[in-house]
C-alpha cells in the first residue's frame, strides 16, 4: 500500500461510502423486519392498536437521548477515521469509546497514532473495530435461543423471579457502563470529574421524574424523562467541566 497516499482520501472514497452503505442498509433492513413481526406478535398477543401506538411513541421518544449522543461524538470519531466507516460502525455498535479505542489498537499495532495515521495503519484500525465486536455477534448467535432454558434454570422454575432477574442484569448491564464515569485515564477513582457529576444527576433526575411521573400520573413526562435527564446531566456536566 502506498503510504504516501492521503489516508483520508481513502477513508472518504467513493468505495468506502458504498461498502458503509451496503452494512447500515442490512441494519435498516433488520429493524423494517423486526418492527414488521413486532406488530405481528402484538396482534396476536391481543394488544390493542392504542398500547401498540402508545409502546412505539414511548420507544422514538427514549431513542432521542441515546442518538443525540452518539450523534455528537460521532464527530470526534470522523477526525480520524473519516466519515463512511464512522457512520457505518456507529450505525453497528453506537459506542464512540469501543470504536476509538479499537481503531487506537490497530494504529499502535502499526507503530502509529490515531494523530499519525497511514493507510496501513487506517486499515489495521478498521479491522481491529470490526473484528473486535465480532465476538458479541458470535455469542448472540449462538447462544440467544438457550436464555429461556438459562433464565428457567436460575429461577428454578419459579415465573416470578424472571422479572426479577432480567431487571437486576440490566441494572447490572448499566451500572457496568456507567462507572467507567467514575474513573480517570489511568484508572484511578475520580468522583469530581464531569462524567460522574453528569452520571448522578441524571441518575437523580430520572428518579425524581419517574416518580412524579407515577405518583402524578403525567404521561408526557414518563415518555420524557430519560431524554430529559440525559440532556439535564450532559449539560450540567459541561458546565462542572467550564468551571474546573
Amino acid at each position: 500500500m502506498n503510504e504516501n497516499v492521503n489516508y483520508m482520501d481513502l477513508a472518504n472514497s467513493p468505495l468506502m461510502w458504498l461498502g458503509a452503505a451496503v452494512a447500515v442498509g442490512v441494519v435498516i433492513f433488520q429493524s423494517v423486519l423486526f418492527f414488521k413481526k413486532s406488530l405481528t406478535a402484538a396482534k396476536e398477543a391481543g394488544l390493542t392498536k392504542k398500547q401498540v401506538n402508545m409502546a412505539i411513541k414511548s420507544s422514538a421518544i427514549s431513542s432521542i437521548g441515546p442518538s443525540v449522543v452518539i450523534l455528537v461524538t460521532m464527530i470526534s470519531l470522523i477526525v480520524s477515521m473519516g466519515a463512511p466507516v464512522s457512520w457505518m460502525r456507529l450505525s453497528f455498535i453506537g459506542s464512540v469509546n469501543y470504536e476509538a479505542m479499537a481503531a487506537g489498537f490497530g494504529a499502535q499495532a502499526m507503530g502509529t497514532t490515531l494523530e499519525n495515521l497511514n493507510p496501513t495503519a487506517f486499515a489495521c484500525g478498521v479491522w481491529v473495530m470490526i473484528c473486535g465486536s465480532l465476538g458479541w455477534l458470535i455469542f448472540t448467535l449462538i447462544f440467544t435461543d438457550k436464555m429461556d432454558k438459562v433464565n428457567h434454570i436460575m429461577s428454578k422454575g419459579n415465573a416470578k423471579m424472571v422479572p426479577i432477574i432480567s431487571a437486576g442484569a440490566m441494572l447490572g448491564a448499566f451500572a457496568n457502563l456507567a462507572s467507567g464515569n467514575f474513573f480517570n485515564a489511568d484508572g484511578g477513582f475520580e468522583f469530581g470529574g464531569a462524567p460522574a457529576i453528569a452520571t448522578i444527576i441524571g441518575c437523580i433526575l430520572m428518579m425524581i421524574l419517574s416518580k412524579l411521573a407515577r405518583d402524578k400520573k403525567i404521561g408526557w413526562l414518563r415518555e420524557w424523562a430519560f431524554a430529559i435527564s440525559m440532556f439535564a446531566g450532559m449539560f450540567i456536566g459541561y458546565l462542572w467541566n467550564l468551571a474546573a
